[in-house]
């Protein structure tokens, strides 16, 4: 086995998983901007098991990606073992994750995501399935308790198991995304966990990533929603520098977003993109109006025209002769 993990340097900081977001496109941005390590968005793996082709295209990656993690989500340890050969044999990526820790009710009353920690047996039986039918590194992202069920006992349960990384997103399930993070479950579990230690959950800028990695003492951090708008988290992570992204780099990575999310996903990738420029947009103080405009994006062109309507200065305080067709 390749394992990547033992070969990255320290402190490690991924781009953690969120469905309808790490695609290929954003990956590439965050890759190319100093994420060490990148997920992909959620993959069920019962639908690898009954519609194995059409889940692939989730989980498709360019070798700029590398190194590349599959996530996998679900209940059914013979739709793991199925979709851990798939995976390895068709996509080829680095390792393959899977996910303990997903809120979201519509997961949730499956018995997936974080509903996999109230069973400890089964989840045990989900990861032995897919460590058995892959030679890739196997890890796991949990939360740190779900309805009494904590991070810490499970551990105790698979400790035998031949996981390579685990990444914690510090907050029970009750939490989902809010609240303050469980920073020591995070310690006490890097003290019993053999392989690399992710902290999550949080992170939302530069300083708040580097104070979750100090206070753990994990081996490093996943960033997530704090990457929206701003993948250049991870190059201020690299150099401990915090701030806001120069207008210029805002505005030409958020175009060769687009461009890939287009070039990718046709229609879909134009549609995409529109929640993706808004949260960009948010680095440039006073841009409400270029909001407005962004969540009616219709082509490459209409963002290429974005863009250059927001390489001027007056769109703060004067609505752009850009806008003047549609009366903003």
């Amino acid at each position: 086995m390749n394992n990547f993990w033992e070969n990255l340097k320290k402190p490690v900081f991924a781009l953690a998983p969120l469905s309808g977001i790490t695609d290929s496109a954003f990956r590439r941005v965050c890759k190319g901007l100093g994420a060490d390590v990148v997920y992909s968005e959620l993959a069920s793996s019962t639908a690898f098991a009954y519609q194995a082709e059409s889940t692939l295209n989730i989980v498709r990656f360019h070798e700029s990606e590398r190194p590349y993690v599959v996530q996998l989500f679900g209940h059914n340890p013979d739709h793991f073992a199925i979709a851990a050969r798939i995976v390895t044999k068709q996509i080829k990526p680095d390792g393959i994750d899977i996910n303990f820790g997903c809120p979201m009710a519509k997961v949730f009353r499956k018995g997936a995501g974080a509903a996999l920690m109230t069973n400890p047996p089964l989840a045990r039986e989900v990861i032995q399935a897919v460590i058995e039918n892959t030679d890739l590194p196997v890890s796991i992202k949990t939360r740190t308790d779900v309805k009494g069920f904590d991070l810490l006992s499970l551990l105790e349960h698979v400790e035998d198991l031949d996981l390579k990384a685990l990444m914690i997103h510090g907050r029970t399930y009750a939490q989902r995304f809010s609240g303050p993070n469980d920073i020591e479950t995070t310690r006490e579990a890097r003290t019993r966990f053999k392989g690399i230690v992710l902290a999550n959950g949080g992170a939302a800028n530069c300083a708040l990533g580097l104070e979750l990695l100090e206070k753990t003492g994990a081996d490093g951090v996943g960033i997530a929603r704090g990457a929206l708008g701003n993948p250049w988290i991870f190059r201020q992570l690299n150099g401990g520098l915090n701030g806001r992204p120069e207008r210029g780099d805002v505005l030409r990575t958020a175009l060769e977003h687009a461009r890939l999310s287009i070039e990718l996903k046709g229609r879909r990738g134009i549609i995409e993109m529109r929640k993706h420029l808004c949260w960009y947009l948010q680095q440039i103080p006073g841009a409400k109006i270029l909001k407005q405009r962004a969540v009616k994006i219709e082509s490459l062109a209409d963002v290429a025209e974005l863009v250059a309507c927001a390489a001027g200065e007056n769109h703060v305080r004067e609505p752009s002769s850009c806008f003047a067709a549609e009366g903003l």
